[in-house]
């Protein structure tokens, strides 16, 4: 269990890192042109590692994983246009409202709301200290939170109709071509440049192939409550590799209203865990 538990820190530390490198470069490209090759770089690695089968699928498959595809290339989109335009640690924070809200809908205990009041606190927070923070920013951050939820909730039906990695493997595949249009017109020349595309391939490892492979591995041996609880742990790694990489720091109220939403994560999380399992004798 010890390993399994490194292995979701190691995938969250892999997607933060990804996240501070990817906003790193969007003084070179735009964030639309490094979401494509994001994607590209993922579906790419998944499609030769899964060899999905496409033979004697039904429409009903396809239009799963094609919805699967589409949540997924409008989390990252919108989440890399918040990070243009707010810190990475409070997009993050913010975005987390959408998985929580998930966790939070499949109770019905009135004490649950405690959970829905902490989360409610740390998103007043951020609104008494608007220190970086713009709307805009704020607005795609909780699309990217919708976009996050749909994700979750597809990602089931995708994987009782596609086998392994193959609903992953082909949902990338689909949101690369969806986005291919705008991010290649968005993103000029820049997608010409061979540091960018190397840049960007390794933001696509450490932002989805490294991560996905590690949560995989994890889950096998630990139980879903607890690979929640530590996925709580999200936001904050995202403040910290913001501020290894970029030296972008949030202020005190920040670093609480972060804590309030990690909190109700973890509080919800457990909620559901304890109701839904039984209690050992």
């Amino acid at each position: 269990m010890r390993r399994a538990v490194w292995f979701v820190l190691g995938g969250i530390a892999s997607v933060q890192f990804g996240a501070a490198i990817a906003k790193g470069l969007f003084d070179r490209i735009e964030p639309t042109g490094m979401v494509l090759l994001r994607l590209l770089a993922s579906a790419v690695v998944l499609l030769v590692v899964a060899r999905p089968s496409v033979r004697g699928r039904s429409r009903t498959d396809w239009l799963v994983v094609a919805g699967f595809g589409l949540s997924l290339g409008l989390m990252n989109w919108a989440i890399y246009q918040s990070f243009a335009r707010i810190p990475i640690g409070l997009a993050v924070t913010i975005e987390f409202i959408g998985p929580l809200t998930i966790a939070i809908v499949g109770s019905r205990r009135l004490r649950d709301l405690v959970w829905v009041a902490l989360a409610g606190t740390g998103v007043l927070l951020l609104g008494l200290d608007p220190t970086g923070v713009t709307v805009v920013g704020v607005g795609f951050a909780l699309l990217a939170g919708a976009a996050w939820a749909a994700y979750i909730l597809l990602s089931a039906s995708t994987g009782r109709r596609w086998p392994g990695m193959d609903g992953l493997a082909m949902a990338s595949a689909f949101a690369a071509l969806l986005f291919l249009p705008h991010a290649v017109t968005a993103g000029g020349r820049a997608l010409l440049h061979v540091d960018i595309l190397l840049l960007g391939a390794a933001v696509g490892m450490l932002s989805s192939v490294i991560p996905y492979s590690l949560e995989l591995a994890a889950l096998r041996e630990l139980r879903p409550a607890v690979f929640g609880i530590l996925m709580s742990l999200e936001p904050a790694a995202a403040a910290l590799a913001a501020a290894l990489v970029l030296g972008e720091l949030v202020t005190p109220v920040q670093a609480v209203a972060t804590g309030c939403v990690i909190a109700a994560s973890i509080g919800a999380t457990r909620s559901t865990r304890l109701h839904h399992e039984p209690v050992p004798d």
